[in-house]
């Protein structure tokens, strides 16, 4: 199964078209468009996408990336800032091969930020591995179509290798379990910050930024879908147990 690949908020019919092409030429099946700034089947759009334009027209448009990666469990993020990530950077082919040690699982998720300014840390979260395209200047940026064209070749090559011949890190979930659907553990992350808002461990004004690193430490300990099911569970419990009444003394 090949990857689906996210577009977030991209301002440039050009790329889109020119991305859309690059999809038709590595078999990529699914193309997904967060929030467009531009016009994803203008003239420009199509004239780029020449071969691709099936693809392009059949590409689906979300208001968010976490409802683009809801269905997916293995995502990896491309960004090219030189630092403040989330999460650690890693080299293409160990994020790639890492993406195709889960084929047969769930949907699996390529994602590619803004032409100007890239992915937030907030959307770098929704990623299990971030990759940064080696260039030989410190802080040397590509064009997103040239970004994905890399990247696509990269993913290329090592899915050629074959699975026994590609190196992937060795499997954080236990073997056997389905990664969790990026949907269900937001879902689960939701209900948490509900709860923890309540009971007064979070406050409104910090709570995002607690919220981030308790993602961060998910992301990088991969949960598996039953791991997830168990602390939305304990989630549903605590917040029954810190509603109930407590015994007055009388009741005793």
């Amino acid at each position: 199964m090949s990857p689906t690949l996210v577009l977030v908020e991209p301002a440039g019919p050009l790329n889109v078209g020119s991305v859309a092409r690059l999809c038709r030429s590595y078999a990529i099946e699914d193309l997904r468009l967060v929030a467009p700034r531009c016009d994803p089947l203008g003239e420009e759009a199509r004239l780029m996408a020449v071969k691709g334009l099936p693809l392009l027209e059949r590409a689906t448009v979300f208001p968010t990336l976490a409802a683009a990666l809801a269905d997916c469990g293995r995502v990896v993020a491309a960004t090219g800032r030189p630092e403040g990530q989330p999460l650690p950077l890693e080299d293409p082919d160990e994020a790639l091969a890492w993406l195709l040690a889960g084929e047969g699982d769930l949907p699996s998720a390529l994602v590619f930020g803004r032409e100007d300014r890239g992915l937030s840390n907030d959307e770098l979260l929704q990623a299990g591995r971030l990759l940064q395209i080696p260039t030989p200047t410190p802080h040397g940026s590509l064009n997103l179509s040239h970004a994905v064209a890399v990247v696509l070749h990269d993913l290329h090559r090592l899915g050629r290798r074959g699975p026994d011949r590609v190196q992937a890190p060795a499997p954080q979930a236990p073997v056997g379990e389905a990664p969790c659907p990026r949907g269900v553990l937001e879902a689960m992350l939701d209900d948490a910050r509900e709860l923890l808002l309540e009971v007064g461990f979070l406050l409104p004004h910090t709570a995002a930024a607690r919220m981030a690193k308790l993602r961060a430490l998910l992301q990088r300990g991969q949960v598996s879908g039953p791991e997830v099911a168990l602390l939305r569970g304990m989630v549903c419990q605590l917040r029954w147990a810190s509603r109930r009444p407590f015994p007055s003394s009388q009741d005793h």
